[in-house]
């Protein structure tokens, strides 16, 4: 249990960082990773587990009303390809025609309400960070709301995705 402690500690803190984050925010963060790359990080049954355990590919969108909007809908098109979220606390993010989109690190609080990713570029800089609210996250949707205006709850949207057989492709 000594030895289990740290790793639980860090796991803590990755999540109070992500749950104290800015909703929505894509401005410069620090360099500080989000993602702890130990294995405690995915715990079997934990929220960070279920969206590593499979590709999640963009499937439909909804406005806060319940309608539906095109994936080609200018409030919605930069959140719709492939994900890729790796247990090691590594992702990337491809277009629906296999683009290269990001790649970075991500975490799920513990609690299973927010997911943080930190996008750099490919000399490991931090381009950007985004925090969102999970909506949904089973072995069959993950969804999450982004919000145009973090000051304007009312106006958001629901990004679905489901899970995907389609390799990830070589960037």
């Amino acid at each position: 249990m000594k030895k289990l402690a740290p790793a639980l500690a860090a796991v803590a803190a990755v999540g109070l960082v992500a749950a104290c984050g800015n909703s929505n925010s894509s401005e410069n963060a620090p360099s500080t990773p989000v993602a702890a790359s130990t294995s405690v990080a995915v715990a079997e049954g934990s929220p960070s587990a279920v969206l590593a355990s499979t590709p999640w590919e963009t499937t439909s969108a909804k406005e806060a009303h319940g309608g539906s909007v095109a994936l080609t809908d200018d409030a919605v098109k930069n959140y719709v390809g492939f994900a890729y979220f790796k247990a090691d606390g590594t992702f990337t993010m491809f277009t629906l025609d296999d683009s290269p989109k990001m790649h970075g690190d991500w975490a799920v609080s513990p609690d299973g309400k927010t997911r943080t990713i930190v996008a750099k570029n490919a000399a490991g800089q931090v381009q950007s960070r985004r925090v969102v609210d999970i909506v949904t996250l089973t072995d069959k949707e993950f969804t999450y709301r982004v919000y145009p205006d973090a000051n304007d709850k009312s106006v958001y949207y629901d990004i679905v995705h489901t899970p995907t057989n389609h390799k990830q492709p070589t960037a």
